[in-house]
């Protein structure tokens, strides 16, 4: 198993940007895919994007597609998620994951390893 660490939340007005960095211990790091997830207050956490383990395919949760961009630099052993055009409505924790299930799921149980996550706040 890699064990993850979140960073780069923070405080943005809508309509601006953050890039998520999660950093992953681990010789196996490039083999694992990846994904991003966040939970509101109030509300279950919710899939938001995964990466495959080559960092060049990619799917996304319908609330963020063409907003958000995710990749992966495996010679540092980080995943990032690049966050564009913010809405309030992003506000959440968000944590990434590694993807211990097939390819293609969009469920917290297939995803195994888990990050502490970081706050992104998004004020209007």
């Amino acid at each position: 198993q890699v064990q993850l660490v979140e960073s780069g939340g923070g405080l943005v007005q809508a309509g601006g940007s953050l890039r998520l960095s999660c950093a992953a211990s681990g010789r196996t790091f490039s083999t694992y895919n990846m994904g991003w997830f966040r939970q509101a207050p109030g509300k279950e956490r919710e899939f938001v994007a995964a990466i495959n383990w080559s960092g060049r395919i990619f799917y996304y949760s319908n609330s963020v597609k063409g907003r958000f961009t995710g990749s992966r630099d495996n010679a540092k052993n980080t995943v990032y998620l690049q966050m564009n055009s913010l809405k309030p409505e992003d506000t959440a924790v968000y944590y990434c994951a590694a993807m211990n299930g097939d390819w293609g799921s969009r469920l917290e149980a297939n995803f195994g390893s888990w990050g502490q996550g970081t706050q992104v706040t998004v004020s209007s």
